[in-house]
């Protein structure tokens, strides 16, 4: 009984945050998909493929394990299951999944080029600038597309900390951000969308401009994120 309680409870944030998709702007059609984990049981729960979401209900939901079988549903899941998994499988800490094809966010992932970090606003949110994948190889977009679109991102975090860096662009695709539940996943993929437009447009005014001077978005990331952190209420 607890453990169906615990499912119910995602579902509902899943669907929520998939919703939110439309609510911020992020989506067109159906481009886009939220899922949430249950760590405890393995068990994923995301939206069904091409389903609209403001048609979709909790029914439409699907639930797969770890390792991708559909557990329940009636409808296929996302196309992005296997990525959603894999990321799951490799990020410790991460409750829920974000990808959407919003505009500025995929025309810097379409440049395949990282979002520089210009400003405070940037620091705030992510320690440092938002990375980009290598494209996959012919090899690996003919076998296992999706699961290989997870591998590259798993290779470019090597040496980062997706916790401090909840987002991602593939190159030539779009992004990913994720968080501790699936509507902050939601959210923080809305704030990458508004950092990505911010610095085009700062770009264009100055071309020349440099990133954000390390010591100040050290500073600016400490104080909302980590022990030391002093942003909000107690």
């Amino acid at each position: 009984m607890l453990e169906e309680l615990k499912i119910d409870i995602l579902k509902t944030e899943v669907l929520k945050a998939n919703q939110a998709l439309v609510k911020y702007g992020l989506v067109t059609m159906t481009w886009g998909n939220v899922s949430g984990i249950d760590r405890e049981n393995n068990l994923i729960v995301i939206k069904p493929s091409g389903v609209d979401y403001e048609r979709m209900t909790l029914d439409d939901l699907v639930i797969v394990n770890i390792d991708g079988k559909v557990v329940s549903g009636k409808w296929k899941p996302s196309m992005d299951t296997a990525t959603h998994l894999e990321l799951y499988r490799n990020f410790d800490g991460i409750g829920g999944i974000a990808h959407t094809h919003s505009e500025f966010a995929t025309v810097f992932a379409q440049a395949c080029r990282e979002i520089p970090c210009l400003g405070t606003t940037h620091a705030d949110h992510f320690n440092g600038p938002i990375p980009v994948t290598r494209f996959l190889t012919k090899k690996e977009v003919s076998q296992n597309y999706e699961l290989n679109t997870g591998h590259v991102i798993i290779e470019r975090f090597k040496d980062l900390n997706p916790l401090e860096m909840p987002a991602v662009l593939v190159a030539g695709h779009a992004s990913f951000t994720w968080g501790k539940n699936p509507l902050e996943a939601v959210v923080n993929n809305y704030i990458l969308e508004r950092l990505a437009r911010m610095a085009l447009n700062t770009m264009l005014i100055n071309e020349e401009i440099k990133s954000l001077p390390e010591y100040i978005l050290k500073k600016h990331y400490s104080r909302k994120h980590g022990p030391d952190s002093y942003y909000g209420q107690k």
